[in-house]
């Protein structure tokens, strides 16, 4: 299949860019690695009117760390986050999460304001998030303001995101804790039966619910996950479980 009709503007800038979202409404889409979006509109499960493409934007693909907080912006592919010497010097955890991304050809193109924006609960970043106790940049015609992350993803492919706003960034605090992450997939590079992310007390599982689950390393599990063709909802309790005794003893915390 092949995507409906659909206008094209480029945004030269963030400013722009929520201008034009302002202006044109809910049908209006933004482009920018479109490893989500457009193999969506193929399969015809998305058929936005506008497509508004922000992925030469300058400013939004840097890096760098900024007093106590790691700053990440909106347009930093995931291939350049695997390979940041600052990433792996101050926050671990995304760079092992980010070896387990797909493969190289859409870490080459996804960026990771697409893919925070995107919302899907088996996608490892989200996770990542919560765990790291991240704040997202929120961008619209009026102002930035900062989203907690435990408040950012409300369902399934839903984020706290307005119409007129935009991804533009994230922080992250320093230093991160002790981390772990691993998830159980039947393939490399397909999406997580189960994962876990944790950053020191702070357990964040994915593809376990229609968002990402933060649990307190003190805490018992709690899960109602959905059964589907991978696996059982059993199963991914079961495997749930797993997955924390290994990140409590990884971590020097009591099982």
């Amino acid at each position: 299949m092949k995507a409906p009709a659909f206008d094209y503007v480029r945004a030269a800038s963030a400013a722009e860019a929520c201008a034009l979202l302002a202006r044109l409404g809910p049908d209006a889409r933004l482009l920018a690695g479109g490893q989500s979006l457009l193999p969506a509109m193929n399969l015809r499960l998305a058929s936005p009117s506008v497509l508004i493409d922000i992925g030469r934007i300058a400013g939004l693909d840097g890096i760098e760390v900024r007093g106590n907080t790691l700053h990440i912006g909106a347009l930093v592919r995931h291939e350049t986050l695997l390979r940041s010497a600052a990433v792996a010097s101050h926050v671990p955890l995304l760079t092992e999460a980010m070896r387990h991304v797909a493969h190289p050809a859409i870490r080459s193109r996804g960026t990771i304001g697409g893919n925070l924006a995107h919302a899907d609960p088996a996608s490892e970043l989200p996770a990542c998030m919560l765990a790291l106790n991240a704040a997202i940049e929120a961008t619209s015609f009026s102002g930035t303001r900062t989203i907690a992350a435990g408040d950012f993803f409300t369902g399934l492919f839903q984020t706290a995101l307005e119409p007129d706003e935009m991804l533009t960034g994230i922080q992250i605090p320093l230093p991160a804790a002790g981390f772990f992450f691993q998830e159980i997939a039947r393939r490399s590079g397909d999406y997580a039966i189960v994962g876990l992310a944790a950053s020191g007390g702070r357990l964040a599982f994915f593809s376990v619910a229609d968002r990402p689950v933060l649990f307190q390393a003190s805490e018992a599990l709690d899960l109602d996950p959905p059964a589907d063709l991978q696996a059982t909802a059993a199963m991914r309790l079961h495997l749930a479980g797993v997955l924390r005794r290994r990140a409590l003893t990884a971590l020097g915390l009591q099982p």
